[in-house]
């Protein structure tokens, strides 16, 4: 029995080592944590229970039957996170340049389904230089599986993924049909085709990192929600997103007890809505004002900073915050705004979450570049998404609410459950500038009366008092009240219920 238990134990050092001691130190001087190292930082100390430590891959071509580690590049199993259950799957680059081969891929696939089953989030770590040449086809299935998982476990257990390494070709399309993806800066990219191939095809000369590197697509492709400076600032942010997420779709999001009394009153946000309408504020100022203890966890703030997206807490609950950006483009609606701030709501209503939205849009953004680029129909997944949305969901609008865009921004007429107004409030067709310019055409040469006019525009329609005696304002409030409003109408929604028509999906305008 000892020389058995010796033997185990050998075993384990062994499968722990990966690739060797000369490709961990090599993984180190790229700035890089190893998958162990990783997990270990991630994890609540002591809670990791790992699965398929000795699996080996079954390949003999190319003389690979000689090079057989144990776990074949990627470590998987399950743990706790501040003491809530997650599955995970950490991959190695030190065996094989963590590869993908058919074990590799059926060790990832046995984490997602019991996650599925079990009703707990999945993690998957990346760091893999693609498919496993040597096993041909069978890694190319190996992946599908995967793919086969992420689809459907999508809207029934959140799944994260941060990009640690290369990630490349088709493997980019597992971390893609995830919820959120995280990127470190320097050390991961992810492309379809690398920097060689776009050279020999488009003869264009890019970097990888230009290419498809951490500030390339938390800010331009907006295929990232974060990047970080390194692996350990990537895995504590990890912690602290998980702290906002329920477990499954079944379950309603964590709470924890605050210190920030819900009827906090802040008399600053009696000034923060400037006279001159034209003049810009910081709409981040609002939502950490109002919120619990002003923590905000901002997803893709690089990305369409014309809005604002992001998880929060009121009264300990989790809250899905979505806000216009006046600093940015005026807060306007565009093609990138709508694609950021429909999957997040998406997000938020597959997994329970509330939603609460600050409203100052002047309406969506003109041009050829929009128009082209089908803002008719990106803007119409905010609609679809915000009126499909069946979770509580909160409306205050703080200033302009101009047009469609009114419309879209979780208006009682796209099934807003509260909705609210400043006094600053200006809901209207368009603005009175514009407006009156095209009642009064006539009057167009005559500057003065075209001052009254605006004027009168302004006083009789950019308020919030005509929209409030349609009833689609449930109230006007003061600014310093709006957290305690909010707090009190999530309150009296928490046992909201209501079911849209049976249907086996809709057809979201992709």
């Amino acid at each position: 029995m000892h020389d058995i238990i010796q033997q185990l134990d050998e075993k384990r050092r062994l499968a722990r080592l990966g690739g060797g001691q000369r490709r961990i130190d090599a993984q180190h001087a790229k700035g890089k944590l190893t998958a162990r190292e990783r997990i270990d930082l991630m994890l609540d100390p002591g809670s990791f229970e790992e699965w398929d430590m000795f699996v080996e891959h079954r390949c003999t071509d190319f003389g690979m039957e000689s090079q057989k580690i144990p776990g074949d590049g990627v470590v998987t199993g399950y743990g706790t996170i501040n003491g809530r259950l997650v599955f995970l799957f950490s991959q190695d680059f030190t065996v094989f340049g963590g590869s993908l081969s058919e074990p590799h891929a059926a060790k990832i696939a046995k984490i997602m389904d019991r996650a599925i089953e079990v009703g707990a989030p999945v993690i998957g770590l990346n760091d893999s230089g693609g498919a496993r040449i040597q096993e041909g086809v069978d890694s190319l299935a190996g992946y599908a599986e995967v793919f086969e998982r992420n689809v459907l476990a999508s809207g029934v257990v959140p799944q994260i993924s941060v990009i640690m390494g290369p990630c490349a070709g088709g493997a980019v399309y597992s971390p893609a049909m995830t919820d959120f993806i995280f990127m470190v800066e320097d050390t991961s990219y992810m492309f379809v085709t690398g920097p060689e191939v776009v050279k020999t095809v488009t003869h264009e000369e890019v970097t990888a990192e230009q290419l498809g590197g951490a500030i390339t697509h938390a800010g331009k492709s907006g295929v990232a929600d974060r990047a970080f400076r390194n692996d350990v600032e990537a895995l504590l942010m990890l912690r602290r997103l998980i702290d906002f997420l329920p477990p499954s779709n079944k379950e309603k999001p964590p709470r924890r007890p605050t210190a920030d009394p819900a009827d906090r009153v802040d008399t600053s946000l009696d000034t923060l809505i400037p006279d001159n309408p034209n003049k810009p504020y910081d709409m981040k100022e609002l939502i950490t004002k109002v919120i619990d203890e002003g923590d905000f966890f901002e997803i893709q703030p690089e990305f369409a900073r014309n809005i604002i997206t992001g998880f929060a807490r009121m009264e300990g609950s989790s809250v899905g915050v979505v806000a216009n950006q006046p600093m940015v483009l005026a807060g306007c609606l565009d093609i990138d705004s709508s694609r950021k701030a429909a999957r997040f709501v998406r997000f938020c209503d597959a997994f329970n979450i509330p939603l609460v939205t600050f409203v100052d849009v002047p309406g969506f953004l003109p041009g050829t570049k929009q128009e082209y680029g089908g803002i008719i129909k990106h803007g119409a997944k905010l609609l679809y998404a915000y009126t499909e949305a069946t979770v509580p969901k909160i409306t205050l609008i703080t200033r302009k609410a101009y047009g469609g865009a009114y419309d879209v921004m979780s208006s009682k007429h796209l099934r807003g459950d509260v909705n609210f107004a400043w006094p600053t409030a200006e809901i209207a067709v368009m603005g009175p500038k514009g407006a009156v310019e095209i009642i009064f055409r006539q009057d167009t040469g005559d500057p003065g009366k075209i001052a009254a006019r605006t004027e009168e525009y302004r006083q009789k329609f950019a308020n919030p008092f005509i929209a409030g005696h349609r009833g689609f304002i449930d109230d006007v409030i003061q600014p310093r009240l709006t957290r305690k409003r909010i707090c009190r109408s999530l309150a009296m929604l928490r046992n909201k219920e209501v079911n849209n028509p049976w249907r086996k999906h809709g057809n979201i305008p992709l």
